[in-house]
Formats: structure tokens, C-alpha cells, sequence
């Protein structure tokens, strides 16, 4: 257990940055699922509001430092590159 009361903060801080990238990371999880299980039902139409939805989650993620930017940059492209190949 920590002594110091900047370690005791550090200790709580730690604990609500953790809960909110688990959260984000879930829910970036849940939406390309979702978007992937578009794509294999052949559904163009959701399959790109999917996306869009995923890329506003992967660039949020971003900018609260829970994501690189290239790991979310690499992700995005791939699951853009499945949907495009849908709509084709």
C-alpha cells in the first residue's frame, strides 16, 4: 500500500484512467463487430454507417490518448478497405 499522498492520488488516478480506456476500448471492439457482422450479411448501407460510427470512436480514442494514432489510423483503413470491398 502506498505511504506518500502524491502516490495515493497517482493510485486514484490511475484507477478512473483505467476504467475510462477500458471503456472506450470496448466499446471501438463492440462497434467493429458489429460493423464486420454487416459486412458479412452483405449490408452495404449499415455496414458503412458502421464504419463511420468506428472511425468517430477510433479518433475519440485518439484524442484521449487511449489509442496510438497510427495503431487507430492502421485500424480504420482496414475495416474501410472490408466495407469498400462490400459496396463494391
Amino acid at each position: 500500500m502506498a505511504n506518500h499522498k502524491s502516490a495515493l492520488k497517482r493510485i486514484r488516478q490511475n484507477v478512473k484512467r483505467r476504467a475510462r480506456n477500458r471503456f472506450a476500448r470496448a466499446t471501438i471492439r463492440t462497434a467493429v463487430k458489429n460493423t464486420l457482422a454487416q459486412i458479412e450479411a452483405g449490408n452495404a448501407e449499415e455496414a458503412k454507417k458502421g464504419a463511420a460510427e468506428a472511425n468517430k470512436l477510433f479518433d475519440k480514442a485518439v484524442l484521449h490518448g487511449v489509442l496510438h494514432k497510427n495503431n487507430a489510423n492502421r485500424r480504420i483503413s482496414r475495416l474501410n478497405k472490408k466495407v469498400a470491398a462490400v459496396s463494391k
